[in-house]
């Protein structure tokens, strides 16, 4: 089992942060923070007093976001199609665009098998835990890193993929996927060819229709058995379960059946409903809360808050996408501050098992971040992980 590299360095000096408007659980209040060895240490709803200070200028200040979903590596990894781009380099690239976004904790997902071959998350994946690994123990990154594990149960060499990560100490959660055309994300099976198209993977119509047929097969040969073998080593390993798409009341049914306590972008709102009432974090994207809609036409995220069937924001593809997610709940869904930060913050910290961070509490790390707002956007002023200011 790989073992993490020692946290990242915390400050030891006292510092204060003043003249800030605090977004607490339950509050937004004008005060300041007293931050000591990486933890807050003291509230004051006053700003004036003395000490090691940063004045915030009436700002908000809140918890540095969580994000449990993030696919932003694979476009550092393949900034260009067919173009790989070392390893190092991207995670450290990516490391600095989560932290100017005020992600202070991120699991970056990785994919374990892709329907198609030449998939940039098939040829990278062994190349992204090690640098990840690399850029922790030399003392590189600026976020705290985490992996997601999607496994894709209708590959079939998942166990293959498995088997050798799923111990590895970095791994909080593991998603059961299953992109075979027809269901879930891709109802529309054009959608799927959409997708590859992008890629640089296409067929003829006569192709496609083979290949559907070929794909609805390879998924009735091997998804039972690959989620029996799943769900193993996620009783083994004690990991974070997340289901994926859920389209169908019946997909949920099964999300629970294995234990999941997450529902990944469910793609209908029956579905979102669903899962939501079953007691499932529901996580919807910040980018299509920020669109208007979704990119592939299922559910907007905008549609799921108003109904009060999410839970949890991921930025999926775009890191800017979590804070300005976050203050739209508030601005257009009517969600008050505290509770549209939680469902950046405390409410994935919860989720995944973090119990020291996602809130401005006493005791909790001191991962902050402050924010000025520019008309309606939101934009990050400054960062802080364990009380050390990282950009």
């Amino acid at each position: 089992m790989t073992v993490l590299a020692p946290p990242i360095a915390q400050a030891e000096q006292a510092v204060r942060l003043t003249n800030a408007r605090l977004i607490l659980p339950d509050a937004v209040v004008h005060g300041a923070l007293r931050i000591r060895a990486g933890h807050i240490e003291a509230i004051e709803r006053r700003s004036d007093a003395p000490g090691a200070t940063y004045d915030c200028a009436g700002d908000y200040v809140l918890p540095g976001l969580i994000e449990l979903h993030t696919d932003n590596l694979e476009k550092h990894l393949m900034p260009r199609a067919g173009v790989l781009w070392p390893g190092l380099s991207a995670v450290l690239s990516h490391d600095a665009q989560l932290i100017a976004a005020g992600i202070t904790t991120a699991l970056a997902a990785v994919t374990l098998g892709d329907l198609e071959e030449g998939s940039v998350r098939s040829a990278t994946l062994t190349d992204t835990v090690a640098a990840l690994d690399r850029a922790s123990v030399e003392g590189l990154l600026r976020a705290e890193h985490y992996l997601h594990l999607r496994c894709e149960l209708a590959y079939p060499y998942l166990p293959a993929l498995l088997g050798p990560l799923v111990s590895h100490a970095r791994v909080r959660l593991l998603s059961v996927m299953d992109h075979t055309p027809g269901q879930r994300q891709y109802r529309d099976s054009e959608q799927y060819r959409r997708f590859y198209a992008r890629s640089g993977i296409t067929w003829d119509d006569a192709e496609f229709i083979k290949l559907i047929a070929a794909r609805v097969e390879q998924q009735s040969r091997y998804r039972n058995n690959h989620l029996a073998d799943v769900l193993a080593l996620v009783r083994q390993h004690r990991l974070v379960l997340a289901s994926h798409d859920d389209a169908e009341p019946e997909h949920v049914i099964e999300a629970l059946q294995i234990g999941a306590s997450i529902a990944e972008f469910p793609t209908t709102r029956g579905a979102a409903h669903a899962a939501r009432a079953a007691g499932l974090a529901v996580v919807a994207g910040a980018p299509n809360l920020i669109r208007g809609g979704s990119h592939a036409g299922n559910v907007a995220a905008l549609e799921l808050a108003q109904a009060n069937c999410l839970d949890i924001l991921s930025s999926d593809y775009v890191p800017a996408s979590l804070l300005h997610g976050a203050f739209l709940l508030h601005e257009s869904v009517g969600w008050d501050l505290p509770r549209a930060v939680a469902a950046v913050t405390r409410t994935p910290a919860r989720a995944l098992g973090f119990d020291d961070r996602g809130g401005i509490v006493v005791g909790q790390r001191a991962d902050l971040v402050r924010v000025r707002m520019t008309g309606s956007l939101p934009v990050v002023q400054a960062v802080w992980v364990r009380g050390a200011r990282m950009y």
